[in-house]
């Protein structure tokens, strides 16, 4: 009887998790057509609608190729960040941890500085790019590198994150430091992050970067649970932890490197994502991974909205809206002490 009550039980919350899921892809979907309608150009919700479907001349070529764009690569690096975060979490059993913390978000914008205060040319920007991926996972292997030559455990990873974020953020000011007035601006405007370069190409290609690693991660998601529970624990039920967690490093960064190499530094919505799932639909990483993709979408969304529009015509740039959402919840998490829901 005990038996059939707790499995009435189990499938209860699986079922209620489903339709969190649901809810939140609606709720995503909803948020994307009113991005669609938001901008600087008077273009309303009927010319939006009909814009979808037919040439309507300049309308459709603002949703097209102007806010179409935007809306996709905002949902997309959204959910990358939300997945990386929440994999950086499991493997290194640490709620603080985060694409940013561990230095991986600094290495992107250090790599991004040296192109922009020492090249110039045609392919500029498709270099800057290409130079903060690089870079993103240059220091995602040094982590790596560490942790297998010294067997390090994951609080050593973290502090070397931590190191290298230092020092990337030491040197990308030193060569601001160096350089004019007009690379100075653009390279404190790469670092607040911004949308408005994003086009179909970029897409692509981000595309590629996030969504292929993410059903192989989503089928280790029982390997993270097992993980939750302790290394020992984890490789007495037969997962190869140490080669879980650096298969997991490896496929975060790229997620991370592929979602921040052409809209800068994005910050905070890796380490909050994940936790808002964890208050809402628990620790299961089956649900946990795609559920904070799509809260992390959410995030993102919401605050491409807000920069649209709180100081309208200007455009407030995308890294500063997820810091302004995201330091408060912070704190709100501090206040309720994560180990609550950890």
């Amino acid at each position: 009887m005990r038996s059939e009550a707790v499995s009435q039980g189990y499938i209860a919350r699986n079922r209620q998790k489903k339709l969190l899921l649901v809810f939140a892809f609606l709720l995503l979907a909803m948020m994307a057509a009113v991005g669609l309608s938001v901008g600087a150009s008077a273009v309303g919700p009927l010319d939006v609608l009909e814009s979808l479907f037919r040439d309507t001349g300049r309308a459709n070529t603002i949703i097209w190729q102007l806010r179409m764009p935007r809306i996709v690569m905002a949902m997309l690096v959204g959910f990358g960040l939300g997945v990386a975060g929440t994999v950086f979490q499991a493997i290194l059993k640490n709620p603080l941890a985060s694409p940013f913390t561990l230095g991986i978000g600094s290495g992107a914008g250090f790599g991004a500085v040296v192109v922009i205060i020492f090249m110039r040319g045609g392919l500029y920007p498709q270099l800057a790019a290409a130079s903060a991926f690089v870079f993103s996972l240059l220091s995602a292997f040094f982590i790596l590198g560490i942790a297998k030559m010294k067997h390090a455990s994951s609080e050593t990873m973290i502090l070397t994150g931590i190191a290298q974020m230092f020092l990337f953020s030491a040197l990308s000011a030193f060569f601001q430091y160096m350089g004019t007035m007009e690379q100075v601006y653009e390279v404190t405007f790469w670092h607040f992050g911004s949308l408005s370069k994003a086009g179909w190409r970029e897409i692509g290609f981000t595309s590629l970067m996030v969504l292929i690693p993410f059903p192989l991660l989503v089928r280790r998601a029982w390997d993270f649970n097992l993980l939750a529970t302790g290394d020992e624990s984890a490789l007495a039920l037969g997962v190869d932890v140490e080669r879980l967690r650096m298969w997991g490093v490896i496929a975060a960064s790229l997620i991370t490197a592929g979602c921040i190499c052409f809209t800068g530094v994005i910050g905070f919505v890796g380490l909050v994502a994940p936790h808002i799932v964890r208050m809402t639909m628990g620790s299961d990483h089956c649900t946990l991974i795609p559920a904070s993709g799509l809260v992390g979408g959410l995030l993102v969304l919401a605050a491409d909205i807000l920069a649209n529009t709180v100081w309208a015509p200007q455009v407030i740039p995308i890294g500063i809206m997820t810091s302004f959402i995201g330091v408060p919840f912070f704190f709100y998490l501090l206040m309720k002490r994560t180990r609550e829901y950890w």
